[in-house]
């Protein structure tokens, strides 16, 4: 696993070679505004170092998984919300469609459960 990959998206936005709605930035992650959000607040935050999913990510790089945790929480309360949901999505039959670890942060209105 490499630190980067030229054909990522979430790569190149950490980058700044994509522009984005920048929400935040640490020294192990990006968080952006999801260009298609199904709440309110609907932010991603991404990793710098490019790993296929959280799991790859907390296997190799277990200080910068929970550096991105802490940094979904910062986010969520933020923006006001002490209630709000949490996704990882991994592999592509979860619904994963970049495959840059990346959680997402919704919160705003109320979330139904199962999701679906």
């Amino acid at each position: 696993m490499s630190g980067t990959d030229p054909d990522c998206l979430f790569c190149k936005i950490v980058a700044g070679q994509i522009p984005a709605e920048i929400v935040s930035e640490t020294e192990h992650t990006v968080a952006f505004r999801d260009i298609n959000g199904q709440a309110p607040t609907h932010v991603l935050v991404v990793p710098r170092l490019h790993a296929p999913d959280i799991a790859s990510l907390a296997v190799v790089a277990p200080d910068v998984a929970a550096s991105l945790l802490l940094e979904t929480r910062r986010i969520a309360l933020e923006a006001g919300h002490e209630a709000y949901r949490l996704v990882f999505n991994t592999g592509a039959d979860a619904g994963q469609s970049v495959f840059h670890a990346h959680g997402h942060v919704l919160a705003g209105r109320d979330l139904s459960w199962p999701p679906g």
